[in-house]
C-alpha cells in the first residue's frame, strides 16, 4: 500500500522568511505520525502545503502515491485546520450534515452518522442547538466530527488538543486511538510533548523550519538515549539539589520540583546517586532507570528557551505562516 503522505524537500518562503526549509518526511499509512516542533517551526506551513492551502517554493508533496496535494483527494482526506471555524448560527446536527454533503456523502447517510458521533462524543442534548451556544471544548468537538465524518482513509488534524480541558482532550485521544484501530491514517502537529508520547507510532521534530530527527518513539529514544533515572520524593529532598550539581555525577537536570529526570555523566553509577541521596536524608518515593522523555529529547533538541515557550504557548502571534 502507498504511503498516504510523502514530502520531498519542501521549501516554503513568506516574505523573505523560510518558514519549511528543504523538509522530507513520510508517513506511513495505518499509524500515527506527530509533527512536533516549538510554535514557530513551520509545522501548520507543513500541513497547509500538503493540503494545497500553500503551493511550495520548491521540492513536492505526493499523496496516495499520486504528485499533488489535498484538493485532488479531498473525498479522502479529513482535515482539522488550527484556525476553528464553523457557522456560529447553525444547528450543530444541520452544520454537520452540511459538511458531510460538501464531502460527497448523502444527506440521509450523514445525518445518520452526525447523531452516531454526537451520541459518542456526548453531544447528543446539543445537536438542535445552535453552534454559538456550545462551549469552546463542545465545538472542538463538533469540529472533528466533521473532520471524520465522511470516513477518510488520512485525517490531518493541527493542534488538536489546543484550548481542550483534560476530559475533552482524554475523549479525543481516546477517538483518535481508535480511528487507528480501524486501519485509518492519522497526521497531527502538536508542541505538547506529552500528546505526542503517548500516541504517536512515529514522529518527526523541527524547529525553523529544518527536520531534526524523525523515527519511531523506540528510535528516537534509542538515539537520544543516554543513561537516565527518574527520581521522586516522598516529604523531605535532604542535599538533593547539590548531589543533582556535581556534573561528575549528572550531566543534564531536568527539575520538576517533587520529581527529577537526569541525564548520568559519562563513566558515572545510578548506585552512587542512590546512595547519596539517601545518606543525604531525601525520602524516595521513586528511583528507576528509564529511557528518556520525549520532553527532555525535545528540550535537549530545540533548546530550552523554544521548549519553554512551545509548553507556555508563547509565539503564537506568528500565525500560521510559520507555526
Amino acid at each position: 500500500m502507498p504511503e498516504p503522505v510523502v514530502v520531498d524537500r519542501v521549501t516554503k518562503r513568506f516574505s523573505g522568511h523560510t518558514a519549511v526549509d528543504g523538509l522530507s518526511l513520510t508517513v506511513p499509512s495505518g499509524l500515527i505520525y506527530g509533527l512536533l516542533g516549538p510554535n514557530g517551526a513551520g509545522k501548520t506551513t507543513t500541513l497547509r502545503m500538503i493540503m494545497d492551502i500553500y503551493e511550495p517554493d520548491g521540492g513536492s508533496i505526493r499523496l496516495f502515491d499520486q504528485v499533488g496535494g489535498g484538493r485532488i483527494h479531498s473525498a479522502r482526506i479529513g482535515y482539522l485546520p488550527e484556525e476553528r471555524g464553523l457557522y456560529p448560527r447553525m444547528r450543530v446536527l444541520d452544520v454537520l450534515v452540511f459538511l458531510a454533503e460538501a464531502k460527497g456523502v448523502s444527506r440521509r447517510a450523514a445525518r445518520v452518522k452526525a447523531l452516531e458521533w454526537l451520541e459518542r462524543l456526548g453531544l447528543a442534548d446539543w445537536r438542535l442547538r445552535k453552534v454559538s451556544d456550545l462551549s469552546k471544548g463542545m465545538q472542538q468537538k463538533v469540529q472533528f466530527i466533521s473532520t471524520v465524518l465522511h470516513d477518510p482513509d488520512l485525517v490531518i488534524l493541527d493542534e488538536p488538543f489546543s484550548g481542550l480541558d483534560p476530559v475533552n482532550s482524554q475523549v479525543l485521544r481516546d477517538t483518535v486511538v481508535d480511528y487507528r484501530r480501524r486501519g485509518k491514517t492519522v497526521l497531527f502537529s502538536t508542541h505538547i510533548m506529552e500528546h505526542a508520547e503517548k500516541l504517536c507510532d512515529r514522529l518527526c521534530i523541527i524547529a525553523r523550519g529544518k527536520k531534526l530527527i524523525d523515527g519511531t518513539l523506540a528510535e528516537v529514544k534509542h538515539t537520544h538515549g543516554g543513561k537516565h533515572v527518574i527520581v521522586a520524593f516522598d516529604g523531605s529532598q535532604g542535599n538533593a539539589r547539590q548531589i543533582f550539581a556535581d556534573r561528575q555525577l549528572v550531566a543534564k537536570l531536568q527539575d520538576f520540583g517533587q520529581q527529577a529526570e537526569l541525564e548520568l555523566a559519562p563513566g558515572a553509577d545510578a548506585q552512587a546517586i542512590l546512595k547519596a541521596l539517601v545518606n543525604s536524608g531525601a525520602r524516595l518515593a521513586r528511583f528507576e532507570l528509564a529511557s528518556p522523555s520525549l520532553h527532555k529529547i525535545f528540550v535537549d533538541l530545540v533548546g530550552p528557551e523554544a521548549a519553554t515557550a512551545a509548553a507556555s504557548g508563547a509565539g503564537g502571534a506568528n500565525g500560521g505562516a510559520n507555526a
